[in-house]
């Protein structure tokens, strides 16, 4: 899952990245509402985490005009305004979720599994197909009850083809959620992890969609 964080405080910035990353995120920052809108023009990323106080462009202005737009990603705004006028307006500007500064890293990982669940319409924690199952919050993954142990990359893969189950994504669609602005891509890294995940799943846990892409099969 790409995140695209947008805060100014660069110590907050890098440990927020730093740690999501360690979640298995693909985290893209910026610095400053400006940035944001042209970052969100490329419509890669699946969830903002939005500052208020930001150069440039204030996070409200930002997150009312994503909102007028009709662009209904989710947004968990992360900011030191803790008043409750503060978080009204947050939450009546458009914004899904409100987190005050400071905040645990743990609690902000929960919250956006928690965004996520919402996003994709499901109540459980764990996103079970057929004999697969995969909890997200711990990064077990378990086919027909037993663990099957996965790299990050591989199980970010799994994750997001598991959560469209029966919808092919397409090899770039697979390569803007692995990888972050600074990451460099392979050439044959998408095929490399398809063929590892089918080592350890299955030749049938991920099937190729000829000249559309690779997917989990709803009913696997």
């Amino acid at each position: 899952m790409r995140l695209l964080l947008v805060e100014d405080d660069p110590m907050i910035g890098a440990s927020v990245q730093r740690g999501l990353r360690q979640e298995g995120y693909t985290v893209d920052w910026v610095r400053d509402g400006a940035a944001a809108e042209l970052a969100l023009a490329d419509k890669v990323h699946e969830m903002i985490l939005l500052d208020l106080g930001l150069p440039r462009k204030d996070g409200l202005e930002l997150l009312a005009g994503l909102r007028r737009r009709g662009v209904a990603i989710p947004v968990l705004v992360i900011t030191a305004r803790d008043s409750v006028a503060d978080r009204v307006k947050g939450l009546d500007a458009g914004a899904d979720d409100y987190l005050v500064k400071p905040f645990d890293l743990d609690e902000l990982s929960a919250r956006v599994r928690a965004l996520m669940r919402r996003q994709g319409g499901r109540a459980a924690p764990v996103i079970e197909v057929g004999p697969l199952a995969l909890d997200p919050a711990t990064h077990a993954v378990t086919l027909a009850g037993a663990p099957v142990a996965l790299s990050r990359r591989e199980f970010s893969l799994l994750h997001a083809l598991m959560k469209q189950p029966g919808v092919p994504l397409s090899r770039a669609q697979i390569e803007e959620s692995l990888y972050g602005w600074e990451e460099e891509i392979e050439s044959n890294a998408v095929e490399v992890y398809i063929h590892s995940l089918r080592r350890k799943l299955g030749a049938d846990a991920i099937r190729n969609v000829r000249g559309v892409g690779y997917m989990v099969p709803a009913g696997s």
